[in-house]
């Protein structure tokens, strides 16, 4: 490699103050990891002053760089970089609160939290997945919107990872599709220092990281990382590699500069003392007694990275302005995906035409929805864990999106579920897109990490979840989801739609898209269903949860409350029911959590307090429903695992069939009249 240009270089003060910063922060809050800063100080400070392009006064600006620190625990590395390069929300007040209560410096990285933070990181692997879908998705959008000398979209994607990311599965599952598609604005900064909690990774991790990632078809890079000469070179090679995407091998030593617990857990993820700090400061020719110094220098090392960042946004906006004056209609939608407005006002009439002539599962009627929206929705971009045909995830007429073609909009994420979501997570963080994966609903539990981390950033994901309940069949119990709905909806943030036919499917796919601060899960069957008559009103009503479906007098004496395909068991046995007299509601419960959001006087006018007869009726574990039929109601569903058989004889064991729902109906009226 060519020497690299004296004036590109970060200095010692810039790094270290990050390792300063690093021990004086965990120290004051006797909490966190300082090894690794320490030890990332000087590739990463490279990164930041020579490469990276981002505008610390314009965070939103569409073409910077993305930057992830997939180490989470490594945050302080985080926060120094983002206070020194000028980032108002990282005031020093700020570092200083390190780990406490409401501080934007919490002890991961919180992109919900802290400005400048690209994605919530901690859980490991998870930021590879991230990055990977963030590069995705500025190969997608350049492919879109680029013009012959018109690049509105042209950035990279930076991570820093460890050992143990590399040492989760889902790092491994995003690497390969990543290698696979050649992904070459996707740069890796491997820290691999040898060290886990443990201690030495050769505990249980000996393997050949770069011959793994070759193997994925990955351009491979080793170099000192202590040797920041070397970091540029490799930085600016990988930036060179066009074609597929590079992972650098940084040997580090963990808490770097610290004279008795440098290369040692003990520097990983406790305090190194106050003696050992002052020890490490006066190696470093710093103040022993100055705690959280940042010398004038140590800022003036980032006026690149600032000049960088002003300099490309401006260039940007000129060119796009340019790009209108040659592409009109073409800038005018790049327009409303930089602002954000992925979404029509009028989408759902894209839905007018959408019918179905009789009984239909409803992982068919979402294909339907889908591909409809799919011309009104241009940012709508998905696949499936290999079971699109399934699934019913496919855009017909669409291409796929492969190394050759990054204008696909058929994603085949292959059988890896668990870097689907956190790939997901990482296109919707990086803007521009609307994100939808699918798979069965019993393998969200392969998915739920990252499932759990679009909740707690509130990322607008779309997880097509289907065959949904012991009516899958003959596949028997490992694929007939029981647990997994009512476990979605503990999930905080979460929105769990379980609809019930072609209306309520549509109106799901409706309220998923208009969401924009967290997911959606759409629960789906794969065995037919009837339309129901009642569902003309779930444009209005599924948006708030629950609605009444049938039966609206004001004073019922039964209410039936039921979700997907037990919806129509309700309306059969309310016809029964009626016949003896009785005063029947049925009530659509598609999504539980948000009908519990809405207001007491609407949850009233569905649910009257007075009406104590109540069944709900859901093929899965009846466990929450409590708390919507009340102590002398009744839940029919299934609480334990099903059986390999086809699914009208599953019907018969478990009772989910309308003969069972009359029955159970009796016996609550019965109750409620003797108690």
């Amino acid at each position: 490699m060519s020497a690299a240009p004296t004036e590109a270089r970060t200095n010692d003060a810039v790094v270290n103050t990050i390792k300063t910063l690093a021990m004086d922060a965990v120290q004051r809050a006797n909490s966190g990891h300082p090894g690794m800063p320490m030890g990332m100080a000087d590739a990463a400070s490279v990164l930041w002053c020579s490469f990276l392009t981002i505008d610390p006064q314009a965070l939103d600006f569409f073409d910077r760089d993305r930057f992830v620190l997939s180490a989470g625990h490594g945050s302080m590395l985080l926060y120094a970089l983002l206070h020194l390069s000028g980032h108002d929300a990282v005031s020093l007040e700020e570092i200083k609160s390190f780990r406490q209560l409401h501080s934007k410096t919490p002890g991961h990285p919180e992109a919900h939290i802290t400005p400048g933070v690209e994605t919530t990181t901690g859980p490991l692997g998870q930021g590879v997945g991230n990055a990977v879908g963030m590069a995705m998705a500025e190969a997608w959008l350049a492919a879109r919107f680029n013009r012959d000398g018109h690049d509105v979209v042209d950035h990279f994607t930076y991570c820093i990872c460890g050992d143990g990311d590399l040492q989760e599965g889902i790092s491994q599952e995003a690497a390969s599709l990543a290698g696979h598609l050649g992904l070459g604005k996707l740069v890796m900064l491997y820290d691999d220092n040898g060290i886990t909690i443990e201690g030495k990774t050769d505990l249980s991790f000996t393997e050949d990281v770069s011959a793994r990632f070759e193997s994925y078809g990955w351009h491979t890079l080793k170099v000192d990382g202590h040797d920041r000469d070397a970091v540029f070179n490799a930085i600016a090679e990988a930036k060179r590699e066009t074609s597929r995407p590079t992972i650098i091998s940084c040997r580090t030593h963990i808490g770097h500069g610290s004279p008795n617990k440098q290369g040692s857990s003990k520097s990983h993820g406790s305090p190194l003392g106050d003696d050992e700090i002052r020890l490490t400061k006066a190696g470093l020719g710093w103040p022993e007694d100055a705690v959280f110094e940042v010398p004038d220098a140590a800022r003036a090392g980032f006026d690149g990275l600032r000049e960088r960042g002003k300099s490309k946004r401006e260039a940007w906006t000129a060119r796009v302005a340019s790009y209108a004056a040659a592409h009109p209609e073409l800038a005018a939608e790049f327009q409303r995906v930089v602002a954000g407005d992925l979404v029509p006002s009028d989408v759902a009439d894209a839905l007018r035409d959408v019918t179905a002539d009789g009984p239909l599962a409803t992982r068919a009627c979402s294909g339907k929805v889908l591909n409809a929206l799919a011309a009104a929705v241009p940012a709508l971009w998905g696949g499936s864990a290999d079971l699109a045909g399934s699934n019913k995830t496919m855009i017909a007429g669409a291409e796929s999106f492969q190394r050759t073609n990054f204008a696909g909009r058929n994603l085949h994420y292959g059988i890896r579920e668990h870097a689907m979501a956190s790939i997901m997570n990482g296109m919707t963080l990086h803007g521009g897109v609307i994100p939808y994966g699918g798979t069965f609903l019993c393998f969200s539990d392969y998915m739920r990490g990252a499932m759990r981390l679009s909740s707690l950033m509130q990322t607008r994901v779309i997880y097509v979840l289907t065959h949904d309940s012991i009516f899958l069949g003959e596949d028997g119990p490992t694929h007939q989801s029981v647990e997994h709905t009512m476990a979605l909806r503990l999930i905080p943030n979460m929105t769990v739609w379980r609809p019930a036919d072609l209306r309520e499917t549509a109106a799901a796919w409706l309220a998923s898209l208009a969401h924009e601060t967290g997911p959606s899960c759409l629960v789906l069957t794969r065995q037919k269903l009837p339309q129901l008559d009642g569902t003309r009103e779930a444009a209005t009503g599924l948006a708030r949860g629950g609605y009444t479906l049938a039966g609206s007098d004001d004073d019922p004496g039964l209410i039936l409350i039921g979700t997907g395909s037990e919806l129509h068991l309700c309306t059969e046995a309310a016809d029964i029911l009626r016949r003896d007299g009785h005063r029947v509601r049925v009530v659509s419960m598609p999504s539980l959590e948000r009908f519990r959001a809405q207001d007491a006087t609407y949850r009233e006018s569905v649910l009257p307090r007075a009406v104590a007869a109540r069944v709900s009726v859901e093929a899965g574990r009846t466990w929450g429903w409590e708390g919507v039929v009340g102590s002398l109601g009744a839940s029919i569903g299934v609480d334990r695992f099903g059986e390999s058989a086809p699914a009208k004889e599953l019907a018969e064991v478990f009772g989910i069939n309308t003969g069972n729902v009359v029955a159970v109906a009796r016996q609550t009226l019965a109750a409620v009249a003797g108690a």
